[in-house]
């Protein structure tokens, strides 16, 4: 009998789990109206995932925890290899309505927005001060693309010294193979993947505490 591939990870010493602080922090990653469009050129149809999202940034407040937002937005004028590979991404410009998050999701004016041009939330910006400066000692990840930015920035949330939660139902992908392989190889490696539902009891659970 063949393995799965989690049973197979086991078996070799990985898929472990993370620890669960009571300080979670929610990081939206690039739900811009570029990516959650259809009928943007690198856009698609995120429309369920961005239901899921809204809910978990609800839980969030009720729970106390911040949320925080990352966009792609390329200055003009300024070099990026990263468009020479995805050419298509230089649609998320500084100022543009691809680069504006997605008004479905119930943002508020105090909701910091980490503005990128790298895959990880972190590369190149303050996110990791600002997620100490906030004390927060789990992260809570979700958006798009799930094979992109999503996985770059668990991966280094976890160097960073962040335990990571990457929420199953509130990330998406333009490929439902890439999706589920890297969802695969971040549980393995890097992150519990967990569903809305043990996110949001996590979520609550911290409510409690605090109250």
């Amino acid at each position: 009998m063949t393995d799965d591939p989690q049973t197979r990870y086991r078996r070799s010493g990985f898929n472990g789990s993370v620890r669960r602080g009571r300080r979670p922090v929610v990081v939206v990653v690039d739900c811009t109206r570029g990516f959650t469009d259809p009928d943007a050129a690198i856009g698609s149809d995120m429309s369920a995932e961005l239901d899921v999202i809204a809910g978990l940034i609800r839980e969030a407040r009720q729970a106390g925890a911040p949320v925080l937002f990352t966009a792609i937005a390329f200055p003009e004028n300024v070099p990026n290899v990263w468009l020479d590979k995805a050419p298509g991404l230089a649609m998320l410009r500084e100022g543009s309505p691809a680069a504006e998050i997605d008004p479905r999701l119930p943002r508020e004016p105090s909701d910091p927005v980490i503005v990128k041009t790298g895959a990880s939330a972190f590369f190149g910006t303050d996110l990791a001060t600002v997620l100490r400066a906030y004390g927060a000692d789990t992260v809570l990840v979700c958006g798009a693309t799930t094979s992109g930015c999503v996985r770059a920035t668990a991966v280094d949330a976890v160097q960073y010294g962040f335990p990571t939660l990457v929420i199953s139902d509130a990330v998406a992908d333009r490929l439902p193979s890439a999706h589920h392989a890297s969802l695969i190889d971040i549980q393995a490696k890097y992150a519990d993947v967990v569903d809305a539902a043990e996110a949001t009891n996590y979520l609550r659970e911290v409510a409690a505490v605090h109250q």
